[in-house]
């Protein structure tokens, strides 16, 4: 079991930075970040600290119980996040998406609404819009796509999503595990 793993992911979907993550638990961002990437162990009373802040309990963390491959998911498996400040709402439409190979979003941004910048990696995102038109900003160039058009990229920059349209737009997007 990727333990670090698990972690980053429900730092992901509770919509924290390490920087955030560390400031609740009283641990440095560089920690959290050795944790995250399995090379340092906390304590007991550190790792349940931890728990507590992401929501998780250690049943639940460490229940790997599958009873099967499921292929179908219903909305009552999918979660939200909305972030007001920043203008988007992203939807995981497959649990623990992004403990997998790859995390199928569907991202809503309101007028002027920027999903949040990422770091270079080597994950590869793929994204079809649904409605409206965006900007990815990928390193210093800049690429437009509206309704009904696909977009295909590596990470290997820094990137980001924004809304360049009057209302909102809709895309569906997903992203390959950048551990690969």
């Amino acid at each position: 079991m990727q333990i670090g793993k698990k972690l980053k992911n429900l730092r992901l979907k509770k919509g924290l930075t390490q920087e955030e993550l560390g400031e609740r638990t009283d641990l440095s961002k560089g920690y959290i970040s050795q944790l995250e990437r399995d090379l340092g162990s906390p304590s007991m009373d550190t790792f349940f600290s931890i728990l507590e802040v992401l929501g998780s309990t250690p049943k639940e963390f460490f229940d790997e119980a599958k009873q099967g491959q499921k292929v179908v998911y219903t909305e009552e498996d999918q979660t939200y996040y909305t972030d007001e400040e920043a203008g988007y709402k992203i939807h995981w439409l497959v649990p623990e998406s992004n403990e997998k190979e790859m995390e199928p979003i569907h991202l809503t941004l309101k007028k002027k609404g920027e999903f949040k910048s990422f770091e270079p990696s080597l994950s590869e995102t793929f994204a079809f819009v649904l409605q409206g038109r965006i900007i990815v900003r990928l390193g210093k160039r800049t690429y437009v796509a509206e309704k009904g058009q696909s977009i295909y990229y590596q990470a290997s920059e820094e990137h980001q999503v924004i809304n360049d349209h009057e209302g909102s737009s809709e895309l569906i997007m997903v992203v390959t595990d950048s551990y690969l």
